[in-house]
């Protein structure tokens, strides 16, 4: 097949596919109400979220954590939901009647409100997720007015992973108040975690997530994780266990040419044992 080249001086560095193909943001969609998919990392952002978020007052099975997943919270407007990045809500079963997975979160069937949410600003979503998006009356309310005036959930997380920003805001008198953070990480005594940014690997990816720590201040490990940890204190203390068997082997030893030696003086002083 013939492919057309364009002409480029030999000067000219290559450029990467990242300075020269299209977005999502970019690109026009189907749906106007959608600015496009979620990139690679809004799917392992929320993953890691959602695998180490585990409330102590909760048992696994009481813990829900959903990521772009459609939130429907109006019982008068059963068509109307919003779609967080990720959230979490306690207390209500892990499986949808107790047996299946979840294709969406009802509200007024589940009963109950996430207990937070997080979003993941993006150029095409950020005026949308702080609530500077104007709308008009006949308009559904904006993720703003849902979270805070309808489910009234009680801490709301945006992450900017374009400057490693974190805001976090939490209900008081029934209105968001933006939390004063000295270091990015924000404790929820009511669930007993925190949520903070840590710089790791995570999925072969170096960089700052948002990841749960427990009252101790520790991160959360994944299961992977807790497993590696396993297998490296399994192995630490089977090296212990040689060196401490290598120590005795070696005292035993020496105690053996000591009584050596001490029958040799014997007998060189004629004195047979």
């Amino acid at each position: 097949m013939f492919r057309f080249k364009y002409p480029v001086e030999q000067s000219d560095p290559p450029l990467s596919p990242r300075e020269t193909l299209p977005t999502m943001y970019d690109l026009p969609s189907e749906n106007p109400e959608e600015p496009g998919l979620p990139d690679e990392f809004h799917d392992l952002q929320p993953e890691l979220l959602r695998r180490t978020f585990c409330p102590r007052p909760y048992f696994p099975d009481q813990v829900f954590a959903g990521s772009d997943i459609n939130l429907y919270y109006d019982v008068h407007h059963q068509n109307r939901y919003k779609r967080p990045d990720w959230f979490g809500a306690v207390g209500v079963p892990r499986l949808y009647d107790g047996h299946d997975l979840r294709m969406s979160y009802v509200i007024w069937q589940e009963g109950v409100s996430p207990f937070v949410v997080v979003e993941l600003l993006s150029p095409g979503t950020e005026k949308e997720d702080l609530g500077e998006t104007e709308r008009d009356a006949n308009q559904p309310p904006g993720k703003w007015e849902v979270y805070e005036q309808i489910l009234r959930i009680p801490y709301y997380v945006v992450f900017n992973r374009y400057n490693d920003q974190l805001r976090a805001f939490s209900l008081q008198a029934g209105n968001y108040q933006e939390l004063e953070l000295n270091e990015p990480k924000i404790w929820m005594p009511d669930i007993e975690l925190g949520l903070g940014l840590w710089q790791g690997v995570y999925d072969g990816l170096d960089r700052l997530w948002l990841r749960w720590y427990d009252a101790d201040g520790n991160w959360v490990l994944t299961e992977e994780e807790a497993a590696q940890r396993q297998a490296e204190a399994a192995q630490r203390q089977a090296e212990a266990s040689q060196q401490q068997l290598e120590k005795e082997r070696q005292r035993a030893e020496e105690a053996e040419r000591r009584a050596e030696e001490l029958a040799q003086r014997l007998r060189d002083l004629g004195i047979e044992l």
